[in-house]
């Protein structure tokens, strides 16, 4: 079992000392919210728990490395689940296998009612069942209100955590029925000490901590999705030149993201602020607000259809060209 995160381990201890039958993690992405929750759960699970949570060794806690324990119902999006190794419903998993649709990027109605179902069975141990939904705003209107009855009043002894990374989209009703855990954002030495441990190399520690907006899990995305601090610190005057190739091989939603930061921090320089995920001396100089801001606006509307399956080359290459176009009109 992967060891959590410092951070994280002082919010598992915490938390495995209050009571309650529903709790939601929230806070921005990247702090571990699901991590958090599988091993909150895996500690309440646990056949021979320790001070630091689950023993890790037991079988509760073998059934859960390896994605298979009966008291345990894990709901995502199916991509997700996919991504991370849960197994899908048998109909859900041979409807995907035959192509007659695609794994869902929201929680849909019918593993919510499938969900339902395994809280009316009877747990096998003491512990009783446990729900992980995860990122929990990515439930329908139809799918939470389908859980808000057994969230109230859930059947025998059973537990759910609901990891969120927007609160503000859940329904209230959800959010009034559980314990709220704000997400704690981690020192920046400690942040940068465990992306060590990650293999992250300490001279890039610092520069994709602040590229990440401070989140350690986006951190060592970044890095994982190939991305070196001396190409990031290069991406501004990259793009103010044209320079596609510096975002050219990594997925759709990271050249977005990246773009958008790079706006974000262009508006902020353009009226006497400071950057958040660049230093000063990476921005170029003199880029109008006006332009700035229709173009952060394309790219929220941008990041409604980031998914689609466009040609990523040329969809980059037009992105690149409209910040170029953005970052040359001066003032």
């Amino acid at each position: 079992m992967t060891p959590l995160a410092p951070w994280l381990q002082t919010q598992l201890q915490s938390l495995v000392q209050r009571s309650g039958h529903a709790f939601l993690l929230q806070g921005p992405s990247g702090l571990g919210q699901y991590e958090l929750g599988l091993a909150l759960a895996g500690a309440w699970l646990c056949r021979q728990p320790t001070a630091l949570g689950a023993c890790g060794h037991c079988p509760s806690c073998h059934g859960i490395q390896v994605r298979a324990h009966p008291d345990l119902t894990v709901l995502m999006p199916e991509t997700e689940m996919l991504a991370l190794g849960w197994p899908l419903p048998e109909k859900a998993q041979k409807d995907i296998d035959e192509k007659n649709r695609k794994p869902s990027r929201e929680i849909r109605v019918e593993s919510m009612r499938q969900l339902l179902g395994f809280t009316q069975t009877t747990g096998g141990s003491e512990a009783g069942k446990l729900v992980l939904i995860s990122p929990a705003e990515l439930m329908n209107t139809i799918t939470a209100n389908t859980l808000l009855k057994t969230l109230e009043e859930p059947p025998g002894n059973t537990r759910f955590i609901l990891a969120c990374f927007a609160a503000h989209e859940l329904l209230p009703t959800i959010r009034s029925r559980c314990q709220s855990h704000q997400m704690l954002w981690p020192a920046a030495d400690q942040a940068c000490e465990w992306l060590g441990a990650q293999g992250v190399p300490g001279t890039q520690t610092q520069v994709l901590l602040q590229a990440a907006g401070g989140r350690p899990d986006d951190a060592l995305s970044m890095f994982q999705a190939g991305i070196q601090s001396s190409h990031w610190r290069a991406l501004p005057q990259q793009l103010s030149r044209g320079n596609a190739g510096v975002l050219a091989d990594n997925p759709a939603a990271l050249v977005l993201s990246s773009l958008q930061k790079v706006c974000h921090d262009m508006l902020q320089a353009s009226v006497g602020g400071n950057p958040r995920y660049f230093e000063s001396a990476d921005l170029p100089e003199g880029a109008r607000f006006e332009a700035l801001s229709q173009w952060s606006r394309e790219l929220m509307h941008s990041a409604r259809s980031a998914d689609h399956p466009y040609q990523q080359g040329l969809l980059i290459e037009a992105w690149v060209s409209r910040a170029q176009q953005a970052l040359s009109q001066r003032r």
